[in-house]
């Protein structure tokens, strides 16, 4: 390295420190209690085999050794959780104590978490059974667990669900966030959810923080359900910004049902690219009106490009 860009790191090196100094919101230094976000995706990925064993992982499992398999697992989640958890509650103002007794409680969280993964199996066996009967281009549940976006998007949300209700800070957005990335379907894991939820390709979908969805619910791709306004910022934390959708509802793609005092009635089927802010009562069709589509033969074509070369338009037909 030569003595003048020696020079140019310095000085930018100067900057950079003096911006640190400048922005110490957003810097994290002197500190062991940071979440380990692979340490997360791992849980992740050792519960989806935990939720769906032997469609995940690296080992074949049998009926003899399926107990030692999960057990192995459980414990790993355990451990691994139970750190992160403390980590994350060391972020919040009330987490008073000392390390010991923030680490006990952290395990107790753990264990509280993993005794709901029998539920979680329910709710997702019945979506995975929402999600065959109602797709036409499924073959197999085997396919659907396997592949499909959306049910992995579901597993996440449903996971990260009960750490939001045990009310543990950063983890459960962490989580629901990399589902996001992984499959482009944004669920926060405030919503509350019914089961047999179905969501067909996905990739678009937003659902918000105070979203109340019930049973049977179909959601295509590129459906929001939001909020009507964020100008409010932080004073509206707590408020329900978001709308209801009741049991057995449809939403085709690019509809966006907005609002916290939207409520979507049972049985209701919201059509594509509908812009929906006000409640729906029951057994409803919504759609929006087609535009005029206007269809020309080759003849057809040919006609109007003949008129408008004799008309001296040539230089605007293709």
């Amino acid at each position: 390295m030569n003595i003048e860009t020696h020079t140019r790191i310095k000085d930018l090196m100067h900057l950079l420190l003096q911006s640190y100094r400048d922005h110490e919101e957003i810097i994290k230094i002197d500190t062991g209690n940071q979440l380990n976000r692979s340490a997360l995706i791992d849980i992740i990925d050792k519960l989806r085999c935990i939720i769906f064993p032997g469609y995940f992982g690296k080992k074949s499992i049998t009926s003899v050794s399926v107990e030692y398999y999960a057990g192995d697992l459980v414990e790993g989640v355990l451990f691994t959780l139970s750190k992160q958890i403390a980590n994350a509650l060391r972020h919040r103002a009330d987490c008073g104590g000392s390390d010991s007794a923030v680490a006990e409680k952290a395990e107790e969280l753990s264990y509280v978490f993993l005794s709901h993964l029998p539920q979680v199996r329910e709710y997702m066996a019945a979506d995975v059974s929402a999600s065959f009967d109602g797709d036409p281009a499924a073959y197999s549940k085997d396919e659907i667990i396997s592949s499909y976006p959306g049910i992995f998007a579901i597993m996440v949300y449903r996971l990260a669900h009960i750490l939001y209700e045990l009310e543990i800070p950063l983890i459960p957005r962490i989580m629901t966030e990399y589902a996001h990335n992984v499959t482009g379907i944004d669920i926060h894991p405030g919503a509350r959810i019914g089961h047999h939820f179905f969501i067909d390709h996905g990739t678009g979908i937003v659902i918000g923080e105070t979203t109340v969805i019930g049973n049977y619910v179909k959601l295509y791709q590129g459906v929001t359900l939001g909020g009507l306004s964020t100008r409010g910022g932080q004073s509206m934390k707590g408020t329900k910004r978001h709308p209801t959708i009741e049991d057995n509802v449809t939403i085709y793609s690019g509809a966006s049902i907005l609002g916290g005092t939207t409520v979507i009635g049972a049985g209701v089927v919201i059509g594509s690219n509908a812009f929906v802010t006000k409640s729906v009562p029951e057994k409803t069709k919504v759609s929006v009106k087609n535009p005029e589509l206007q269809y020309k033969t080759d003849e057809h074509q040919r006609w109007e490009y003949q008129e408008l070369q004799q008309e001296g338009f040539w230089d605007y037909v293709i």
